[in-house]
């Protein structure tokens, strides 16, 4: 039993036992669909601990899409509109994703036009800011359009 335990080899279950008992450590497996299967000598609790530490950083280095909603009417007065506009610009610029929508209430869906044409004309003003990513369409009662931003900034 000259050699180095730290090197990879192929020893039989029975012996990779009788290592990890006198070194007083668990035998984990690693991957279990590999042939032969690969397992490690370690101390279980700390190979668990090192798996959470793991899944944290991936799930904290994961980018979290934050989605804003901007209503309008299919007669959104102008001042409304720069209003949300604006609102808008400002979202964009913090990475956010865009869901601007014309909520036809009653009758007004007869102006389906009118709601394209707004979303269209939002669209187009916010082309320095982002890229339209779905084109109005209509849902139901909802005609929705999605805006991405171009450029992320990262905030520290």
């Amino acid at each position: 039993m000259g050699e180095n335990i730290d090197e990879p080899r192929v020893v039989p279950l029975t012996e990779a036992i009788q290592i990890a008992d006198q070194m007083e450590l668990d035998l984990v497996e690693i991957s279990p669909n590999a042939d032969p299967p690969v397992c490690k000598i370690t101390d279980y609790q700390k190979f668990l601990y090192q798996q959470k530490k793991k899944q944290k950083e991936i799930k904290a280095k994961t980018v979290k899409v934050v989605i804003k909603e901007i209503r309008f009417g299919p007669n959104t007065d102008e001042h409304d509109f720069n209003f949300k506009l604006n609102h808008a610009k400002k979202f964009l610029s913090d990475g956010a994703k865009i869901k601007a929508f014309v909520f036809f209430k009653g009758r007004t869906i007869l102006f389906k036009e009118k709601g394209e044409i707004l979303l269209l004309r939002f669209a187009q003003e916010l082309e320095e800011f982002g890229k339209v990513e779905q084109l109005p369409r209509l849902e139901g009662k909802r005609m929705t359009m999605f805006i991405t931003p171009k450029a992320v900034k990262k905030k520290n």
